[in-house]
């Protein structure tokens, strides 16, 4: 199986059956991304379908010693902060709560759903440079370094939102005590 970089490299030299494999390979985890994110999932797909025309305008710009992940999630992250700066971000509605219990209340009781929309609706709560930094460390498994490329900011930085956001995520959902975060080993120096 070849890496998304060897992939790229081919579609580069002209294998058009590279692209589809990357977008194949690519799309799903992107779309998830970026469906978090925006309002409707017709954003995400429209914004989706832009990054990949990005990643085809721009082929010739990809450097062979760069990791493609990072430099796709630069173009999507870009476009989507054109595309809320175009919606001149509308004020959101207020959060209702439907007269359900706090969504603070851990998956005990709940099924796994309800556990999934108290992440979602917490990591809404926050600063959107601290929640990207989450999404794409914690849900997407990207590495900080990772995580810095796509979004341009320092490694340091990114540490710093992440320790921030996770601060942030155990007062939304009301966990006390230790440290939960994932990748744990952040924030002990800021």
């Amino acid at each position: 199986m070849r890496s998304d970089e060897e992939l790229m490299a081919a579609y580069v030299a002209g294998d058009s059956a590279a692209f589809r494999e990357l977008f194949a390979r690519l799309a799903p985890t992107l779309f998830r991304v970026l469906r978090r994110q925006l309002a409707t999932e017709a954003d995400a797909t429209d914004l989706l379908q832009l990054t990949f025309l990005h990643l085809h305008r721009a082929r010739n710009d990809f450097r062979p010693d760069a990791r493609l992940k990072p430099w796709l999630y630069t173009i999507a992250y870009n476009l989507k902060r054109e595309h809320f700066r175009r919606a001149k971000r509308r004020p959101e509605a207020p959060l209702e709560l439907d007269g359900r219990s706090d969504p603070a209340v851990g998956p005990t009781g709940h099924d796994r759903a309800d556990a999934a929309q108290a992440v979602r609706l917490a990591l809404a709560q926050l600063p959107e440079s601290q929640a990207e930094v989450i999404v794409l460390h914690w849900l997407e498994g990207l590495s900080f370094p990772e995580v810095a490329e796509a979004l341009g900011v320092t490694v340091s930085a990114v540490k710093v939102r992440a320790h921030r956001g996770y601060a942030g995520m155990r007062k939304i959902l009301g966990e006390s005590g230790g440290n939960s975060e994932p990748g744990s080993g952040i924030g002990q120096d800021q």
